[in-house]
């Protein structure tokens, strides 16, 4: 009935001379992958080419369409039908499609064929069968594979209820195309829900009525646990035991015992004995049941009874000058021992219980606080713990001795600086200048810690100023030492004590008079005893002349000093020297050894015949005489 019609407009336009045009375009088509897709295309007025292009690609003119083999055109060509069929219609199919008229340079309206692929059944995993823990919260899964178009939604029903609270998510592939989609269900399952049929369904547009995947649920339970102890109140040192039932589906299959977390090696079964101490009051003992599901544990603790035991000491506090100050110090006993507070060197009680407080402290409450506990019924445990408390002030300075300085020499000031918090800096200062640290000209400052510091009044600094080639403005200014930190300054003057010189000087030069007086009574001493050993010895000795002349000069004729008289030769000189033979037929011939430089004459004898004395005399420097 269609072609007559068509074929009668045809022939009333060709009559009528119109141009070609489009009868019918082709639309938009969504098509299931496998079914058929028909594209229509009619024209007027026109019985030229015709031919059909996907995503801009041309498919050829001819009817059948070779090199397409699942494409081909129908209708009747002379009334201008001209439709695209598609069987069976694949992913590849889905394009954008145009009818297109060459010759008269006409082109339908782009038609995009979109292809539907109906899901597949997904996948629940753990199924069919899914075990799960009654009272545990658990998820399950719900999967789709493949290339569904669209991408399929996943609903979960038990006994035909759609079930709400499932999480949806979908995983995309490098290129952007979906990879799988997914729906999580949380459920907190009870015991009724054993044996459950649950339903995961894959529903789209392709496949409206969707694909089911049922699984069913299997409830188990970890072990139900009891643990008691035998007896619950020990004395510490006594025996003690444990005894852990339990309940479970599966049956259990293994026992673990531990004490505060940890471990007891060696022990597996339902039952555990112990020597009960102080420990076991705070670190329980638990019993740990398993089966093939899970696991489930129980802890006691033991009422055991013992002295005191330290378990946090009081920490040092630095505070500021009136703020409140608060030392803790925990001890552990059963039962609960009595804590009291003292100052260290003092019997005083300052308060009990962990908690000392001090309010708006001074410098006057610095010092080590003391906490102590008594033993306990027993007479075990017990002792004492000690904090120290800082109070922050201005730095408090001291000079420390200095020794007097000579002038023009080296001189050294000390200053003792305890300060809490510790003092930015320790700085001397004089008349014309200040110095921290380093050198400047005649001044060099060292600072190093203290050997020891005061309790409670923080470190303690020792700063030194050198001062090299003392001046005498030294000994008449004072040097400040001072240091300063964030709560204030303090300083304090040091004197340069003056060291004289004068008093060194008398004692040298007493000691050289009295060392040069001893010297001269020594040596009369010797030369009195040299003169009593001459006048010993026999007549007949060997003399040595030297010759010389009693004036300060040797201008003596050489006959005369051969021949000469003895009272211009030189003096006689008496020797010990037995061994010395001398010519007495012939003068002595004899060299000053002196070079004349000294003269020596005899001296007549002025106490005895055999007493001798020598005069030395010095050329051009007067004249010593040594008796």
């Amino acid at each position: 009935m269609l072609v007559p019609i068509l074929l009668f407009f045809f022939c009333l336009r060709a009559r009528a001379g119109l141009s070609p045009h489009f009868l019918q375009q082709p639309a938009d088509l969504v098509v299931l992958l496998g079914d058929e897709a028909r594209l229509p295309c009619a024209l007027g007025a026109y019985s030229g080419l015709v031919q059909w292009t996907k995503d801009g690609l041309a498919l050829g003119g001819e009817r059948d369409l070779p090199g397409w083999s699942r494409y081909w055109i129908s209708g009747n060509a002379v009334i201008g039908q001209h439709d695209l069929h598609i069987r069976p219609v694949e992913l590849e199919d889905q394009a954008s499609y145009e009818c297109q008229a060459t010759q008269a340079g006409l082109r339908s309206r782009p038609a995009q064929l979109h292809v539907l692929v109906p899901p597949e059944a997904p996948q629940v995993l753990g199924g069919p069968s899914v075990s799960l823990v009654a009272g545990v919260p658990a998820n399950l899964t719900c999967r789709s594979h493949g290339d569904a178009r669209p991408i399929p939604e996943l609903l979960w029903f038990r006994d035909g209820v759609q079930l709400d609270g499932a999480t949806f998510y979908q995983t995309l592939l490098k290129d952007g195309t979906t990879g799988s989609v997914e729906s999580i269900l949380s459920l907190t399952p009870s015991s009724h829900d054993d044996g459950a049929t649950l339903v995961c369904r894959a529903r789209s547009q392709a496949l409206p009525a969707g694909k089911d995947t049922a699984i069913t649920l299997s409830l188990q339970y970890p072990p139900v646990v009891t643990l008691s102890a035998e007896p619950q109140t020990v004395q510490e040192g006594e025996k003690v035991s444990f005894l852990c039932q339990a309940m479970a589906q599966p049956p259990v299959t293994g026992y673990r015992w531990a004490k505060g977390g940890f471990p007891v090696l060696g022990a597996r079964g339902p039952m555990l004995e112990v020597v009960a101490d102080a420990s076991f009051l705070t670190a329980p003992v638990s019993c740990e049941v398993s089966n093939a599901v899970g696991s489930a544990n129980r802890s006691t603790a033991l009422d055991v009874q013992f002295g005191p035991i330290l378990q946090a000491k009081p920490e040092p506090l630095s505070v500021d000058t009136g703020e409140d100050a608060s030392f803790t110090c925990a001890w552990r006993g059963n039962p609960l021992p009595r804590v009291t507070w003292t100052r260290r060197g003092d019997a005083k009680v300052l308060g009990s219980g962990p908690t000392l407080r001090l309010p708006s402290v001074g410098l006057e409450d610095s010092g080590d606080y003391v906490c102590r506990a008594e033993p306990g019924l027993s007479g075990l445990g017990g002792g004492a713990a000690e904090a120290r408390l800082i109070v922050n002030a201005p730095p408090v300075v001291t000079a420390l001795h200095s020794a007097p300085a000579f002038l023009r020499g080296p001189a050294r000031l000390q200053c003792l600086v305890f300060a809490s918090p510790a003092p930015e800096a320790v700085v001397w200062s004089w008349d014309e200048g200040f110095l921290a640290k380093g050198s400047q000209g005649r001044f060099l400052v060292e600072t190093f810690p203290a050997p020891e510091g005061r309790g409670g009044q923080g470190p303690g600094l020792i700063s030194v100023l050198h001062i090299s080639g003392t001046q005498e403005s030294d000994f008449s200014r004072g040097f400040n030492c001072s240091a300063r930190n964030r709560l204030g300054e303090g300083g304090t003057l040091v004197s340069l004590g003056r060291r004289d010189l004068l008093p060194t000087v008398q004692i040298v030069a007493g000691v050289t008079s009295a060392a040069m007086t001893l010297l001269m009574v020594i040596t009369g001493v010797v030369l009195c005893c040299w003169r009593h050993s001459k006048s010993s010895f026999p007549k007949q000795k060997n003399l040595v002349r030297i010759p010389g002349s009693s004036h300060g000069s040797s201008s003596q004729d050489p006959e005369e000093e051969e021949t000469g008289s003895s009272k211009d030769r030189g003096p006689i000189v008496h020797t010990d020297h037995s061994d010395i033979v001398l010519d007495e037929a012939r003068p002595l011939e004899t060299k000053d050894p002196t070079n004349g430089y000294y003269k020596v004459r005899g001296v007549s004898p002025c106490a005895s015949p055999d007493s001798r004395v020598t005069s030395l005399l010095l050329k051009n420097a007067g004249v010593f005489n040594l008796l």
